[in-house]
């Protein structure tokens, strides 16, 4: 779910950047009465996201008259070369419009197809792929709801959510034992408590601390393996860093609880996509 007033924000604010005052090919060559249809098409495989996003920015900028026709939706499987969408409204419209709409649609669904290819790598594990807060700024909540229609999960969305303990919170907290039982002092019944840990000593004080989430860092696959049969179960264990499609069944087979990428949303390939006048 995205907030309707986020995404409009987001949009005014993308085609503020694109258009500025004119738009000097479009304004100066098109008819204001002219009106054409094109087509949304996919031009490889992969998982569609944004749709809806990326035709809500036609509705801004044609406020009446523009119309739809939506084939596939979020989630959906596509293959190269199916029609998503078909649009008719004013052609100045669909001209200025295009490159926002295609910025968003091919991104999100970028983030999707690849959340979709991580979930099925750890299929049949009890592993589940969640996401970082390594996301493009201003892009989060559209980044964030693309891994879940990819299948996969979200990590926090602000440092407001939880409590996550890295290295650097740590050092300048005194130690792990230290900055845990400071923040239970002060942190409400609500509030989870994530620690960042290197090795196995660390997972070990983590375990005494009593910690809700331990993620293991950069971790070998036998220390996971290690950390894994000593945690038994006393507190969630994360799998995150340096995680690729080459290593990630063999850490879901570790037995940890999930496997956190960053790659999912700050260094994504974009699908592609195009939009194509039809008439």
């Amino acid at each position: 779910m995205i907030n309707s007033i986020y995404v409009d924000n987001i949009i005014k604010t993308a085609l503020l950047e694109d258009i500025n005052y004119l738009d000097c090919a479009t304004d100066y060559l098109i008819d204001d009465e002219q009106e054409n249809t094109a087509r949304f098409l996919a031009k490889s495989d992969g998982v569609l996201c944004g749709i809806n996003i990326a035709l809500r920015v036609f509705e801004i900028l044609q406020p009446q008259g523009f119309t739809a026709e939506v084939y596939k939706n979020d989630g959906d499987v596509l293959q190269k070369g199916d029609i998503i969408a078909e649009i008719h409204g004013k052609t100045k419209a669909i001209l200025k419009g295009e490159r926002t709409a295609l910025n968003l649609i091919q991104h999100m669904s970028g983030v999707a197809t690849a959340t979709a290819k991580a979930v099925e790598l750890v299929k049949g594990t009890n592993a589940s792929i969640a996401d970082t807060r390594k996301t493009l700024p201003g892009l989060r909540p559209l980044q964030k709801y693309a891994v879940t229609v990819g299948g996969g999960k979200n990590h926090r969305y602000n440092l407001s959510d939880a409590a996550m303990l890295k290295d650097n919170h740590v050092d300048a907290g005194g130690g792990i034992a230290a900055a845990v039982a400071k923040l239970k002092a002060r942190l409400g019944h609500m509030t989870k408590i994530e620690l960042e840990v290197r090795n196995l000593d660390e997972l070990g004080q983590a375990l005494e601390a009593g910690v809700d989430v331990i993620m293991l860092d950069n971790m070998s696959t036998e220390m996971m393996r290690d950390a894994v049969a000593i945690t038994n179960g006393r507190a969630l264990l994360e799998a995150s860093g340096g995680i690729t499609d080459d290593r990630i069944r063999e850490i879901a087979e570790t037995g940890v609880d999930i496997i956190s990428m960053g790659a999912l949303t700050h260094s994504v390939t974009a699908f592609d996509i195009s939009l194509k006048i039809s008439d």
